[in-house]
């Protein structure tokens, strides 16, 4: 528990100064930051107007998926909407009836956009805006306010309501209505005016603004716009996560495009290399050969890859700093759910490094497990996005 709560705490903090926090608190939208790197996609920054007007207290929601801000009213499409955008990383904007803290419902323009970092063009977190929509009488066209109706048009909700999905609303957990929701048809679409949309609109530009801002002086700058790199594919946001989780050295390349560059590259990659994503992703594997690299060694992994077929090598690598090492190299095809090669995979392994022992399986087993689990990981989200590479 402490570990994934260090992990969310990083996943702001690695990407935005320390003056971010204090500025964002400050600006008075309610909204919420989703990581969309992490696993069941966590909230890792609630402001506080965000806060206030829900209920909850910053250790209740940090960490938490959205669908505790969901309840029995809330409509199964909205939701599907929602994660549809997020499964194709775009924004959108929509009105959805959610929950405060104390059990009353709600109806909320939600506002989601993502945020890109600019050094791979990948999506790093979701920016969530919430903002109130007003009742409007159907007598006289007038607006219910708290003051008026005593019915509180109060906002809350996050970008990860997609998740919600996967698993039925734990129904125990919704409180009974406030009185003050009486006469109320929550089940009756609420619509937000022109000027809601407006102001959620401006809200996601200026809090994309600070965020872009503030991650200058971390080197790790973001976007509103994905920033693509040339010649690299930028492959979604379920697949990365569902890689980060695979442990061992590997990246993929994609025989779709030029000269079959790589569009992920493991942690255990950049360890074992030396570089940093940035310098891998978009080039061909060819930069780890140097001088005294064996050359029909190259010939044969470019034959095997020819026949689409899969190859085990020993290949002479260079790390960034030069230095050399033995690298028991195994590649092969990975195929989408359509059965095309949507992928090659290529495993590492340095020879005689005994760190790299995992779980008492030989060089070859290890290899197999690991372009299993990618195969696995390419087929689920081939088949959960659509996608016909």
């Amino acid at each position: 528990m402490e570990s994934h709560l260090a992990l969310i705490e990083q996943s702001f903090n690695s990407y935005y100064s320390i003056w971010a926090r204090e500025v964002l608190d400050e600006l008075p939208e309610s909204f919420t930051i989703t990581d969309a790197c992490i696993s069941d996609h966590p909230i890792v920054f609630a402001s506080s107007a965000f806060l206030k007007m829900s209920g909850y207290s910053k250790d209740e929601v940090i960490g938490q998926n959205g669908r505790i801000f969901q309840g029995p009213k809330t409509n199964r499409t909205s939701v599907m909407e929602i994660r549809e955008a997020i499964r194709e990383e775009r924004a959108l904007q929509i009105s959805l009836l959610n929950y405060r803290k104390d059990g009353t419902p709600f109806w909320m323009l939600f506002h989601m956009s993502p945020v890109f970092g600019k050094e791979d063009g990948r999506v790093i977190h979701f920016v969530a805006v919430q903002v109130p929509i007003l009742r409007r009488n159907r007598l006289n066209g007038s607006s219910l306010s708290e003051e008026g109706s005593g019915f509180r048009e109060i906002v809350f909700g996050s970008c990860r309501r997609e998740v919600c999905l996967d698993s039925l609303v734990d129904l125990g957990r919704v409180l009974a209505l406030d009185s003050d929701t009486r006469g109320l048809n929550i089940e009756e679409p609420c619509e937000a005016s022109e000027a809601e949309k407006r102001k959620a609109t401006f809200a996601i530009n200026h809090i994309l603004s600070v965020l872009t801002q503030y991650s200058e002086s971390t080197g790790k700058l973001v976007c509103g716009k994905r920033c693509k790199l040339p010649g690299a594919t930028v492959i979604s946001s379920s697949l990365n996560i569902s890689l980060g989780r695979i442990q061992q050295s590997f990246v993929l390349t994609d025989p779709q495009l030029s000269d079959m560059p790589i569009v992920y590259a493991s942690d255990a990659f950049l360890k074992l290399t030396g570089y940093a994503r940035g310098e891998v992703l978009g080039r061909n594997c060819r930069f780890l050969s140097g001088v005294e690299t064996d050359s029909s060694v190259l010939e044969k992994i470019k034959k095997s890859i020819q026949a689409e077929q899969a190859c085990t090598v020993r290949i002479l690598n260079y790390r960034k700093n030069k230095s050399t090492f033995w690298n028991l190299l195994h590649i092969s095809p990975v195929r989408n759910a359509t059965g095309k090669i949507a992928y090659y995979v290529g495993v590492q392994i340095e020879e005689g490094c005994k760190s790299q022992e995992w779980h008492g399986l030989n060089a070859e087993m290890r290899q197999l497990s690991c372009v299993g689990a990618v195969r696995v990981a390419v087929r689920s989200s081939s088949i959960g996005t659509g996608s016909s590479k």
